[in-house]
């Protein structure tokens, strides 16, 4: 297979396509089918940032502790901050045990280098975007240099039979007992940011509770020509939170600033949350989700984690109604919750945050989402 995509791609059905296999090769250059030259350009100026460049850091300890009020007001408030300016953050002493984190690198890991045969039994099929593999767009869209694993997990029913229920055992005790604990800790950020907010808990709770949850894994192989390339195209997440973890401790994720892109590096252990289109749309504006991208590099691999928090299926996406008045008209549309992941599914590719702004309201009125 690898000696095909070096001629462009595989094959018509893209999520056949193993970058794993393909880095396998000794290459000397990147084939066509994945070379990007058109984002940005790839690289941030070297002398803009170095290696101890961190973006702003959250200590779950401080938001939930019963001491002084004082530090909890404090750092409630930077993560309001945070959340307008930023839009994305490290969580730090976020609870999840550390040996959970370390046995859950080992099972992914282990499953990524699973026989190719192996992995394909999961792989994509035609029509959807769930399983192993990789997803062009359009016919001519350059492919990412990663392999991805993406499931719905919840609502449970939603589970696809011949992903989730049919990894091996212990991979998949391992990931259950990490959903079960990433999901109290997302309840309990999104309580945070409506208190962040000055709204009812409740309002926004309600909303987000038991609502729908995906997570994808995902493999960055080395690369011989890494500026030529990215890992995983430049967007924003459909969701409310997302909270993702580097397995492996390999850096490569990056956001975008102030029109530049910012190499995020983190410090060990700690979570990326990062704020997601809905939440933009629910905090009408107030909160900012981030474009962020994915590079690779020449000698490492990097897998990481990513689990997102969406609203119920049966929910609406828009704005907040405590935060609506004649003082704050709604900026975005209200479209029921299954129709904004249908339609966000259906665009022809990642493009920064251009799926946001079809939600925006153009006119200054009470528009809604046909």
């Amino acid at each position: 297979m690898a000696s095909k995509i070096a001629s462009g791609f595989a094959s018509s059905d893209q999520s056949q396509v193993s970058v794993q296999e393909l880095a396998k090769e000794p290459l000397i250059a990147v084939p066509q089918g994945f070379v990007r030259v058109d984002d940005d350009h790839l690289r941030p100026p070297n002398d803009l940032f170095d290696e101890t460049t961190n973006m702003p850091t959250i200590d779950m300890n401080k938001l939930v502790n019963t001491g002084e009020a004082t530090d909890v007001d404090d750092e409630l408030e930077k993560l309001h901050i945070t959340c307008q300016e930023w839009g994305i953050f490290q969580l730090v002493n976020h609870g999840i045990s550390s040996e959970l984190l370390e046995k859950l690198k080992h099972e992914i890991e282990a499953w990524f280098n699973l026989p190719l045969e192996e992995k394909m039994k999961y792989k994509i099929r035609p029509g959807e975007i769930e399983g192993y593999g990789t997803i062009a767009k359009t016919h001519d869209q350059n492919l990412d240099w990663s392999d991805r694993f993406f499931m719905i997990i919840n609502p449970i029913l939603r589970r696809k039979p011949h992903l989730f229920p049919q990894l091996p055992p212990s991979l998949r005790a391992t990931l259950q007992c990490y959903f079960l604990q990433l999901n109290k800790l997302a309840m309990a950020l999104v309580g945070l940011l409506a208190r962040a907010l000055n709204i009812d808990v409740k309002e926004i709770k309600e909303l987000v509770e038991d609502g729908m949850q995906s997570v994808r894994m995902t493999y960055y192989p080395p690369c011989p020509q890494p500026e030529r390339v990215i890992g995983l195209s430049p967007h924003s997440d459909a969701d409310v939170i997302t909270i993702l973890h580097q397995l492996n401790g390999v850096h490569g994720l990056q956001i975008k600033k102030d029109g530049v892109w910012i190499p995020v590096n983190l410090v060990q252990h700690a979570f990326v949350v990062n704020v997601g289109d809905i939440l933009e749309i629910m905090s009408n504006g107030m909160y900012k989700s981030v474009v962020h991208r994915a590079m690779v590099n020449s000698d490492k691999e990097r897998i990481s984690l990513a689990m997102f928090f969406k609203l119920k299926c049966e929910a609406e996406v828009g704005p907040l109604a405590s935060l609506i008045n004649p003082q704050n008209p709604p900026l975005f549309k209200r479209i029921p919750m299954e129709k904004y992941v249908k339609d966000y599914i259906s665009r022809r590719k990642f493009d920064g945050k251009t799926y946001l702004e079809q939600m925006r309201i153009k006119n200054g009125g009470t528009e809604t989402a046909s």
